[in-house]
């Protein structure tokens, strides 16, 4: 059996949406879908400060309706995709992370209630997208209409193949086009050089076109049916995929494994999680 997609989910309209899109993701893949809905399950009278919310037969109620719903959302449109859903006891960000072990994806609303509340924003997602042990998608927003195009963003580092891989794999499950971009903003350097002071931008922006080549050579042998389109762009990074997030059905960024940066993640993944304007997988490399 493939490994499952792992969503969470806590009754906002942000978290049914990103069960709804891990839905049909999971159909698309032929994965199974897990539902999971943390809450601290806490029924002691201690005089804490501040006093943890009570968890009784009402709330266990309620969260079994919720999941239900979740449930149905996902279903919708896609009756044949296996979905099981369950309440953990725990916090949701390390609750995500632990469901991340063994699964492919884990999917997040942009903004949550009670325990995901400002789940893109607050330290949930940045928790779950610098520690999860698998690519984390987090949905801001859905177009309104599929493109049938997808972006992924490229280093021109040798250590972006699961981020390739990733992108790839999702467009042929799609069956939509997919877009390489590449922004530089300085000449390409080895870490330690010092960067020219002056340079010739046309001259360094067929280097960076020859090393986007590079990058993506043999790609397009391994997967012949997926339209592939390289783009080479002078624009900060987190910048161009933004503007093109608007365009493409979703985008795909790599974040390196062990940056303290931004909570865990790179400036430019951090920056395209909060401002993307649709769908957005973080693949940590």
């Amino acid at each position: 059996m493939r490994e499952p997609i792992v969503v969470g989910v806590d009754g906002s309209p942000s978290s049914l949406e990103a069960v709804a899109w891990a839905g049909a993701e999971a159909a698309l893949h032929g994965a199974p879908l897990r539902i999971i809905h943390a809450a601290l399950q806490w029924t002691h009278h201690v005089p804490l400060v501040p006093q943890p919310e009570h968890w009784g037969p009402k709330e266990a109620e309620a969260a079994q309706e919720l999941l239900q719903r979740a449930t149905n959302r996902a279903r919708a449109g896609h009756p044949d995709v296996r979905v099981s859903a369950e309440i953990v006891n725990g916090a949701p960000s390390e609750a995500l992370v632990a469901a991340a072990e063994g699964a492919w994806l884990v999917v997040m609303g942009n903004r949550g209630r009670g325990g995901f509340t400002e789940l893109l924003l607050g330290s949930v997602s940045r928790y779950v997208a610098s520690r999860a042990p698998c690519p984390v998608a987090v949905v801001r927003e859905r177009h309104d209409r599929e493109r049938g195009e997808i972006v992924v963003g490229v280093t021109g580092r040798p250590d972006q193949q699961p981020v390739l891989e990733f992108a790839f794999r999702e467009a042929e499950s799609r069956g939509a086009a997919l877009r390489v971009l590449h922004a530089w903003t300085h000449p390409s350097s080895a870490p330690g050089d010092i960067l020219p002071v002056v340079y010739d931008i046309d001259a360094v922006g067929r280097e960076e076109e020859l090393l986007l080549a590079e990058v993506i050579a043999g790609w397009r042998e391994k997967n012949p049916d997926v339209t592939l389109t390289q783009q080479v762009v002078r624009e900060h990074p987190a910048k161009a995929l933004i503007e093109a997030s608007a365009a493409h059905d979703l985008t795909i960024i790599g974040a390196h494994a062990g940056t303290r940066a931004s909570f865990g993640l790179g400036s430019t993944a951090h920056a395209v999680a909060h401002h993307a304007r649709g769908p957005v997988v973080v693949v940590r490399h």
